[in-house]
């Protein structure tokens, strides 16, 4: 990604109030949870994150506190939002047909909920699930 100015920790103030004066201050977080929940509502979408980030994200579901911007990256500029995704396909799909609609899923999201225009959208197949093949590898390391 490299157009907008990063500023991962520093607030987002895209949105300006009008005729009842202040601003309207939209934290980089809040963009990185909705970029990640539009990606992971997509179908082909099995998880979000390497496999660090989704153990990390495992330990936080058992204890009610899930991550929602798993998995995703932002790079916030004045007016412009550029976007990382790393995410899990479920096996079988057309994984460019995957990238794609995760990259509109989240272009709109951002642009429709934060209002600033999104440059782009990076998409990154980590690994593929597959149910049979990753349940009993899953049933091994348990037992």
């Amino acid at each position: 990604m490299a157009t907008p100015t990063p500023t991962q920790a520093a607030p987002v103030t895209p949105i300006v109030a009008g005729a009842s004066g202040g601003k309207t201050v939209i934290e980089n977080n809040v963009v990185s949870k909705i970029a990640g929940i539009a990606a992971a509502e997509v179908t082909g979408v099995h998880a979000l994150g390497g496999g660090a980030a989704r153990a990390l994200g495992a330990i936080r579901t058992a204890i009610n506190a899930a991550d929602l911007g798993q998995g995703i990256k932002v790079e916030v500029g004045e007016t412009q939002v550029a976007v990382d995704v790393t995410i899990v396909a479920d096996y079988p799909v057309a994984l460019q047909q995957v990238a794609a609609d995760v990259r509109s899923a989240v272009t709109d999201a951002i642009q429709t909920l934060v209002g600033m225009e999104v440059t782009e959208v990076n998409v990154t197949v980590n690994d593929v699930y597959i149910p049979a093949v990753d349940d009993e590898q899953g049933e091994a390391r348990v037992q």
